[in-house]
């Protein structure tokens, strides 16, 4: 069967570009998202996130009506579910547990409008398992239709897991050019859905099992994690003993077999800071690498904020006459990672929010990405990156964005946890 209408569920920062690159190849899509604030945006050829080029797109797809954005599902012949996968975080628990109750609400939502010789494809990251449970969640709402089970090639539904493995800020890029891991719950599903994503994919659409689809995005964003935990301790090592960590992986990475990462404020993000845990979870005495790194990259905000601290006080003691109250403290960047307004698991939120607890002055909050605050529960305001650079008497550099870069800041009190201005000094911060 052919794929004439798509419907995608979750209309975020994957969702809504994957929405669009179907529309750009005009086919019918049906993007379902339960804001009404998306959902309304969208429909007026706007887009509610940042991402280069997309907004072009989204508006040339609705503008010529191959896309269009409701809250309800509608009848498709394939379904994206692309919502989602945070943890459960338990007081009485070291290690989070994945939340799939938007995959599952995701699955009850598209349930009544599924026909024979569907297809429903599981984009959202999710711990090994979960595409068989869609099956198991949609054949419970559905007791009329037949679902993929002991390799029933004949099912009237097909079911596969397809993770996302893009860049933010090189989505509409990297969804075209990258190649896909597409796992089917039998070998007619993942057929299908090779189709299905031949529609605009270029890269290789490689086969595998469910399973280890579901493990391949696990196992990536694990990867990265763990380099970046190498990166973050190295740099509290090196300023322990009075190195300048950005000169130390510069010169370390002139070895032609040697690559080391920049380290930061901690990992942020959706994927990287979330997905390790779904394996710690599912097998915590094999996974000790990878929940170190977790614990590391978890606590380096911690280490940020002490070195704040060490910073106020040493702002303090050279100004005797200074007030706490009278302190100026100056957070350059609020996102999770440069040039982008994704605020998720924000390592430099975090911080900010932090010594906005335990500091009585202002605060004065650079993010040239987003507009407002109004969605975030945090009790600071964001302010011009020019007033704070002549009004605070603190800076920590938390993201590196473009704007950050062209800038100089003249002063003897600086955190620098991104290494903008600190690479060819002695001092990490």
């Amino acid at each position: 069967m052919s794929f004439e209408t798509v419907s995608v569920i979750g209309l975020g920062y994957i969702g809504l570009p994957t929405a669009a690159m179907f529309a750009s190849r005009r086919k019918k899509v049906i993007g379902v998202d339960i804001s009404q604030h998306a959902v309304d945006t969208i429909n007026k050829g706007e887009i509610h996130i940042v991402e280069p080029e997309l907004d072009m797109i989204v508006h040339a797809a609705v503008t010529e009506g191959y896309l269009k954005a409701v809250v309800e599902p509608e009848p498709a012949d394939a379904f994206l579910i692309a919502v989602p996968t945070p943890f459960l975080e338990k007081d009485d628990k070291k290690i989070p547990e994945p939340d799939l109750s938007y995959i599952k609400d995701a699955c009850r939502s598209i349930a009544p409008v599924l026909k024979k010789g569907d297809l429903v494809v599981l984009e959202s990251t999710s711990p090994v398992g979960t595409t068989e449970k869609v099956a198991e969640w949609l054949a419970f709402e559905r007791p009329d239709l037949s679902f993929p089970k002991n390799n029933n090639l004949n099912a009237d539904i097909n079911i596969s897991h397809c993770p996302e493995r893009v860049l933010p800020g090189q989505v509409v890029r990297e969804l075209v050019e990258n190649d896909r891991v597409i796992g089917g719950l039998t070998s007619k599903c993942s057929e299908r859905s090779v189709d299905l994503y031949r529609i605009f994919v270029k890269g290789d659409c490689v086969i595998t099992n469910a399973r280890t689809a579901e493990m391949a995005k696990l196992t990536e964003n694990s990867c990265r994690d763990v380099q970046i935990a190498f990166a973050n301790e190295l740099s509290m090592i090196c300023d322990e003993v009075d190195i300048n960590v950005w000169e130390l992986i510069s010169l370390a990475n002139r070895h032609p077999r040697i690559n080391i990462l920049q380290p930061g404020p901690g990992v942020g993000g959706h994927c990287i800071a979330v997905d390790p845990w779904f394996i710690v979870s599912k097998t915590p005495e094999q996974a000790r690498l990878i929940h170190t790194a977790r614990n590391i990259n978890d606590s380096k905000p911690l280490w940020v904020v002490a070195k704040v601290k060490e910073k106020i006080a040493e702002i303090m003691l050279k100004n005797p006459e200074m007030r706490a109250k009278d302190l100026t403290i100056a957070c350059y960047g609020l996102s999770f990672k440069a040039d982008i307004d994704d605020l998720r698991e924000s390592p430099a939120l975090n911080i900010t929010q932090r010594i906005a607890d335990i500091h009585c002055g202002p605060i004065l909050a650079v993010e040239p990405n987003i507009e407002s605050l109004s969605n975030v529960p945090i009790n600071i305001e964001l302010c011009p990156l020019n007033h704070a650079i002549v009004e605070a008497d603190l800076h920590i550099v938390l993201v590196d964005h473009k704007e950050f870069k062209n800038v100089e800041i003249k002063s003897d009190f600086i955190v620098d946890t991104k290494g903008i201005f600190g690479r060819a000094s002695k001092e990490y911060s």
